[in-house]
C-alpha cells in the first residue's frame, strides 16, 4: 500500500453555554424530597390543577395549596413556581372563617378562566371529610405579579354547603354553553356532582336553578350518599357536552385509586350517559384513564386549546417518587363515534422526519447504511431514507425511534449514559430506558424529546448549524436547538452514490472514529483490483490518500482534528463515497 497524509489546521473548538438550575417547589403535605422529572421540567409539583390559562406569553396553572399556589410556563414544558400565592395562610377574605370554621389557609381545586378583560379565579374552601364548604371568586386584570396592575380582588361567595346540604361545595369548573351562557359544575365524593348557572358579567350565581349531573339519583329517585363522583369538568365538542369526573380515592400518594370517567349529553344540564347508555346519576361512566405504570391515580382534568392541540391537564401520583403529586399535560382526542380519549402520546405511530428548529436540519442516520453503532447526526434535508424515522409509542408518552435503513436499529443513548453530552447512536432495540424517549408537545407546535434515562433533552450541541454534528443530550434550556418539528415523511430516495454502485462495496469501522483512525472493509469485487482510498475535509481538501490492491482491508491513520469528512473509494466499478465523523 502507498499512503500519504496531509495535515489540516484544526478548526475552532465548540463551547457550550452554561445551563441554569431548576428550582424545587414542594406542596404542603407532600413529600419533602426532590426527584428527577420525566419530560416535563421544573417545578411540576401539582394537585387538583386548574385548566391552563394564558396571559401574554405565559401559561398559568393554579393548584391546591396554601393561599392558592400558581405555576407558570413559557413553553408548556418547563414549569416554575409563581413568585407569590393568591392569598397567604393568614391573609385571606375574612368572610371565609364564618363559612368554614377551622379553615387553616389551604385552598383546594381552583379554576381560572378569562372573560370580560379579566381573570376569574374560583377556589374551594373546606376541611377534609366535611361538607361544610364554600366556593369563592377572586378577579384580577393580570396574572403577572410584577405588573403594577396586579391585584386580586375578592368577589365573595359563589355557593356554599353545610353539614346537611345535598351537595358539597368544592371542585368548581366553568363552562360556556352553545349560546354563550356561563355555568359552574361542582361537587365531591360524598354527594355527587351538581350544576348551577352563573351571571356572565359578575361570574357569581344567577338564580336558584340546580341540576344533578352525576352520582346522586338512584333508580327510585332517592338521593344517595357516598356517590364516589367528584372533580367535574365539562367540555363542549360538536353537538355534545362531555362531563369528565373522578372516581376512586385521591390524596393517598402511590396508594390512590383515582381514575377518570366520562359521559355525554345533548344538553349541558344532562342527563349524561356513558357509552353503554347508563346515566352517570345511576353509577354510569366510561373509564378513560386510570393507573398505568408509575402514573398512579390520575385525576382532576382541565382543557386548554391552542394551535389545533388539546392540552389536557391532570395530576397523578408518581410511584417512582414516593407518590409525589405531579402535573401531566396530555393529549385529548376524539374517536369516530365522537367519544373522547386521553393519551400521553402526542404523535401517532408512523414514519416521520424530525427537523431542528434552529438549524433547519433533520435527524440523519449518518452514513445512510443503518449499521450498528452508526451515529445519529443532523443532516441537510434531502428526502433520503436515512433521514426518515419510525416513531412507535411504547406507553405513557414514550417512544421507540427506529431507522428506516439497515436492520431498523433504534436510537440509543450510547453507553446508557444520562450525563450532559451523551451521544445518540444506532443499536438493536432492547426496550432499555436509554432507548426510550418521552415526546412532549411544546407551545408553537414543536416537540421536545427527552431520554427516559435521566430526562435530558435531545439537542444539536452548541446550536451548531453544521451538517454531521452528532445529536446529544443536555439539560433542557427551552431553546430552539432542543425543539423539533415532527412531520410525516414523504417518499424517500436512497443516497445517490449508493444507488449507482453495487450493494455493500465497502464499509467503515468504527464510524465515528478517534482522530481519523479507522479501517475500510472492501468487498470481494473491490479487493480483487486496485483501489484508491481518499479522505477529504468539508472544504474538499484531501487529508489522507492510500492505494491498495488485492487486500480486503485498508487501514486509515489520518490523525486529523475532530469534524466531518468524506471518504471516497475508487476502483474499477467507479467511485463510492461515505460520510465519516471524527471525534
Amino acid at each position: 500500500m502507498n499512503c500519504t497524509f496531509t495535515a489540516t489546521p484544526a478548526g475552532p473548538q465548540r463551547s457550550r453555554p452554561h445551563t441554569f438550575s431548576l428550582l424545587a417547589f414542594l406542596l404542603v403535605l407532600l413529600t419533602g424530597l426532590s426527584f428527577p422529572a420525566r419530560a416535563l421540567q421544573g417545578n411540576d409539583n401539582c394537585h387538583d390543577p386548574s385548566s391552563i390559562v394564558k396571559d401574554g406569553s405565559k401559561y398559568w396553572i393554579f393548584t391546591t395549596g396554601t393561599g392558592i399556589y400558581g405555576m407558570y410556563s413559557t413553553d408548556l414544558v418547563t414549569w416554575q413556581s409563581g413568585s407569590r400565592p393568591v392569598f397567604t395562610s393568614t391573609e385571606y377574605p375574612s368572610w371565609i372563617k364564618s363559612k368554614v370554621p377551622g379553615f387553616s389557609g389551604d385552598f383546594w381545586a381552583p379554576e381560572c378562566v378569562y372573560r370580560n378583560g379579566k381573570f376569574y379565579l374560583y377556589y374551594s374552601v373546606s376541611t377534609f371529610g366535611s361538607s361544610v364548604s364554600t366556593i369563592g371568586l377572586a378577579t384580577n386584570v393580570t396574572l403577572d405579579p410584577a405588573s403594577p396592575s396586579y391585584q386580586w380582588v375578592d368577589q365573595g361567595e359563589v355557593v356554599s354547603s353545610g353539614s346537611g346540604s345535598a351537595i358539597n361545595a368544592i371542585d368548581p369548573a366553568i363552562t360556556a354553553d352553545a349560546s354563550g351562557a356561563l355555568w359552574m359544575s361542582y361537587g365531591s365524593f360524598f354527594k355527587g356532582i351538581g350544576l348551577i348557572k352563573l351571571d356572565g358579567s359578575t361570574g357569581k350565581r344567577s338564580g336558584t336553578s340546580f341540576y344533578w349531573l352525576a352520582g346522586n339519583v338512584a333508580a327510585d329517585n332517592v338521593t344517595r350518599n357516598n356517590s364516589g363522583s367528584e372533580a367535574p369538568y365539562i367540555v363542549r365538542n360538536g353537538s355534545y357536552y362531555y362531563l369528565f369526573i373522578n372516581k376512586g380515592a385521591c390524596c393517598q400518594g402511590a396508594s390512590s385509586t383515582y381514575y377518570i370517567q366520562v359521559g355525554r349529553s345533548a344538553s349541558i344540564t344532562g342527563p349524561y350517559l356513558d357509552k353503554n347508555g347508563v346515566d352517570l346519576n345511576r353509577n354510569g361512566g366510561t373509564t378513560l384513564i386510570a393507573t398505568s405504570g408509575n402514573y398512579v391515580g390520575p385525576g382532576h382534568v382541565g382543557l386548554f386549546q391552542e394551535g389545533g392541540a388539546n392540552y389536557l391537564t391532570h395530576h397523578y401520583y408518581d410511584s417512582n417518587q414516593n407518590g409525589r403529586a405531579r402535573l401531566s399535560v396530555g393529549n385529548l382526542g376524539w374517536d369516530a363515534a365522537a367519544w373522547p380519549f386521553i393519551t400521553r402520546d402526542w404523535v401517532a405511530a408512523g414514519r416521520y422526519t424530525l427537523t431542528n428548529q434552529n438549524s433547519g436540519k433533520v435527524w440523519d442516520a449518518w452514513g445512510c447504511t443503518g449499521a450498528q453503532g452508526q451515529i445519529i447526526a443532523q443532516g441537510t434535508p434531502a428526502g433520503l431514507n436515512c433521514q426518515q424515522w419510525n416513531l412507535t409509542p411504547v406507553g405513557n408518552g414514550e417512544y421507540k425511534i427506529t431507522s428506516t435503513v439497515g436492520a431498523g436499529l433504534a436510537a440509543d443513548v450510547a453507553g446508557n449514559n444520562s450525563a450532559n453530552g451523551a451521544r445518540l447512536n444506532l443499536y438493536p432495540y432492547s426496550g432499555a430506558a436509554n432507548q426510550r424517549f418521552k415526546i412532549e408537545r411544546a407551545s408553537g407546535g414543536t416537540y421536545v424529546l427527552a431520554s427516559v434515562n435521566g430526562n435530558r433533552a435531545v439537542e444539536v450541541p452548541a446550536c451548531s448549524s453544521t451538517a454531521g454534528v452528532q445529536l446529544t443530550l443536555y439539560d433542557y434550556l427551552g431553546n430552539n436547538c432542543q425543539k423539533w418539528a415532527i412531520a410525516p415523511a414523504t417518499a424517500a430516495r436512497v443516497l445517490a452514490s449508493a444507488a449507482s454502485a453495487p450493494a455493500a462495496q465497502f464499509s467503515v469501522y468504527p464510524n465515528p472514529s478517534e482522530r481519523g483512525r479507522f479501517t475500510v472493509l472492501l468487498d470481494a469485487g473491490l479487493a480483487a483490483g486496485p483501489v484508491t482510498v481518499t479522505l477529504t475535509d468539508m472544504q474538499g481538501r484531501a487529508v489522507f490518500s492510500c492505494r491498495s490492491a488485492g487486500q480486503g482491508t485498508v487501514p486509515v491513520k489520518a490523525d486529523v482534528p475532530a469534524g466531518l469528512y468524506l471518504l471516497q473509494v475508487s476502483g474499477a466499478q467507479g467511485t463510492t463515497t461515505q460520510k465519516v465523523v471524527v471525534h
